[in-house]
């Protein structure tokens, strides 16, 4: 048994098929060669014509002193030379008899030999159709296992089936890869998440009574310690800013989930955003562009793509937000962007805004769009970001829409 496992694939499947074609033809050989061998010596039996025409003869010696007429001597005659003939053709059949099984037992190998290579053949045939994609077929299943990549299409072997099969594999590695990545992401995520909690609570901590107490030098500190009292309030107030960040990342959104009108929420955080100064366009549709969610969870990531565009603005610059129907998935979803004209994101840096602590800011903490990407992704949504250098980056998210479009609308 161990080695019939050893051998390889196409060898067992090539003897199995053989045998299956070549066992049913060598029984059939074998009985029809002993029948033929058994039945001829039976017919080319000459003993009893032997026997027929030596008492014939007899008969007709007998009769030959007789008197006979012309016709009845005629008859006798005749009747000799039958009874002559039939004995000369029964000792000739059993001379072409006893040499007939022999040639009959060669045409039957002959037969056999032709029928066995006609079947390996076949088998042959056979065991490459299926062995060759099986193996193939294996082959991706160890590269599947070892997350490697499938090798690119080359010619088509075996039936159409194993085309299907072969399409499937591919379409089975790309979504086991994809749920690798997703796997791989969503622990290092959970990982950062852990940091960032244990590290606002460590912060908070701290922070608290330095707060107090900055207050108070407000209060009673001297006249010429004043700039220092307000160096410290500012410092103070970023590592609080620093630790509502890192305290928003490092939780999930929770919550209730109500349905939440997603533009009436990005013109609520535009107002609330955005400087005075700074000039905004809003489009959002006719009717309310409903969306199922935890409403300050989505209102945190309106409101960080806002702040994410004012501070890529030039002072006094411009900046648009959009919220129209779209597709996501195949089923109707809105999208939010938000559309800045700074100087751009690098192409090799597009694909890393998302990731937690990525920031090109002075004293940022790299948190607003990985906040972002994390309570969209907590709705069932994606992500998504565009630049080009020198003329601004469109910034934003999908998620699942409560009912299908309407008409859109500029404000």
């Amino acid at each position: 048994m161990a080695m019939l496992r050893r051998t390889p694939f196409r060898t067992r499947l090539l003897a199995i098929l053989s045998l299956f074609g070549l066992l049913p033809a060598l029984a059939v050989t074998l009985v029809w060669a002993a029948a033929v061998g058994v039945s001829l010596p039976l017919f080319s039996e000459s003993t009893p014509w032997e026997r027929v025409a030596e008492s014939g003869n007899q008969l007709v010696t007998a009769l030959e002193g007789a008197q006979l007429s012309p016709a009845q001597r005629g008859a006798l005659e005749a009747h000799r030379q039958v009874l002559q003939e039939s004995l000369t053709q029964a000792r000739r059949f059993r001379y072409l008899a006893g040499r007939a099984v022999p040639v009959v037992t060669l045409g039957a190998l002959a037969w056999l030999a032709l029928i066995a290579v006609v079947a390996w053949r076949v088998a042959g045939h056979l065991s490459r159709q299926l062995s060759r994609p099986l193996a193939e077929l294996l082959d991706w299943t160890e590269r599947i296992a070892r997350n490697e990549e499938l090798p690119p299409a080359g010619p088509l072997r075996g039936a159409p089936e194993f085309q299907l099969l072969r399409e499937r594999m591919r379409r089975l590695a790309t979504e086991v890869a994809e749920g690798r990545l997703r796997a791989v992401e969503g622990e290092r995520l959970a990982a950062f998440r852990e940091s960032a909690h244990r590290f606002a609570h460590e912060l908070r901590n701290p922070l608290t009574p330095i707060r107090l107490a900055v207050a108070r030098l407000q209060r009673e500190a001297p006249p010429h310690l004043a700039d220092v009292v307000e160096v410290l309030d500012a410092e103070s107030q970023r590592l609080e800013r620093m630790s509502r960040s890192f305290a928003q990342f490092g939780r999930l959104p929770e919550g209730p989930h109500s349905d939440v009108d997603v533009a009436e929420l990005v013109r609520y955080a535009a107002r609330a955003t955005v400087p005075p100064d700074m000039e905004v366009e809003i489009e959002t549709p006719d009717e309310p562009a409903l969306v199922r969610g935890q409403h300050d969870a989505l209102q945190r990531a309106v409101e960080n793509l806002l702040r994410n565009a004012v501070e890529a603005s030039p002072p006094g610059g411009k900046i648009s937000a959009t919220v129209q129907y779209t597709a996501l998935d195949g089923s109707p979803g809105l999208a939010i962007a938000v559309e800045d004209r700074g100087c751009g994101i690098p192409p090799d840096r597009i694909e890393r805004i998302w990731d937690p602590y990525v920031t090109s800011k002075a004293g940022g903490t790299g948190l607003g769009l990985a906040i972002v990407r994390q309570v969209v992704e907590a709705h069932g949504g994606r992500v998504f970001a565009s630049s080009s250098r020198g003329q601004g980056s469109r910034v934003g998210f999908v998620l699942p829409a409560s009912r299908a479009a309407g008409t859109s609308q500029s404000r």
